[in-house]
């Protein structure tokens, strides 16, 4: 059984984990996050966003994601409150302070969020996707036999929330080195206009995203 969903496994984490890496608006979040609120806002931004991968792989082992994906009006439903979402991010980080250079550690306590309000971002960001529902079906319907048994589908699920936090956890951790923030924090208000044109843009792609 171990050689038999092996290579599917594999193939699986790989697709995923060359994805994972392509800039987009996870990326640009848990970026923002390591700048303006330091390391511990970021790591509970990262958690979010690979929690919101089981919802993800959990609709879409149990068939949701292909109905999502093929009904126009539920797809329009889901870009629509995704677009909005990185829009209005965008808008916040445009009314937001610019962040500050620490003064002692690297990562200010007084700017730090709550985590319960990072780890929603994060969630937020990742579950309100549209792509990622055509991703998720996508990827499965190519890679994953329909006679794999749940439970391992549902370890595949798993091991992809792992594969992905651990990668914004290392990116949270570099860009909320001291001396990498400080070259942000160089930019001042600049680095919020940056971070907000790019969610903005963000949430152009994802309006007039195609389920097709």
């Amino acid at each position: 059984m171990i050689t038999e969903y092996g290579f599917e496994f594999f193939a699986l984490l790989v697709a995923f984990g060359v994805s994972a890496v392509i800039p987009g608006a996870d990326f640009a979040m848990v970026l923002r996050q390591s700048i303006a609120h330091g390391r511990r806002s970021a790591l509970f931004t990262s958690a979010g966003i690979a929690t919101a991968i089981l919802v993800h792989g959990a609709y879409t082992i149990f068939g949701l994601g292909l109905i999502i994906s093929q009904s126009l009006l539920a797809f329009t439903i889901v870009k629509i409150v995704g677009a909005a979402y990185l829009l209005w991010l965008g808008i916040s980080a445009l009314r937001a302070d610019p962040p500050r250079q620490p003064d002692v550690s690297d990562a200010l306590p007084r700017d730090e969020m709550r985590p319960t309000t990072a780890f929603a971002l994060g969630f937020l960001t990742n579950l309100l996707n549209p792509k990622a529902v055509l991703f998720f079906v996508a990827l499965f319907t190519t890679l994953v036999s329909a006679t794999t048994p749940m439970a391992i589908k549902a370890g595949y699920v798993v091991s992809m929330s792992i594969e992905l936090f651990v990668w914004f956890a290392l990116v949270s951790l570099f860009f909320a080195l001291p001396a990498v923030r400080a070259k942000f924090f160089r930019l001042g208000r600049w680095f919020n206009r940056v971070t907000a044109l790019t969610f903005i843009a963000l949430a152009i792609r994802v309006a007039v995203a195609r389920p097709n």
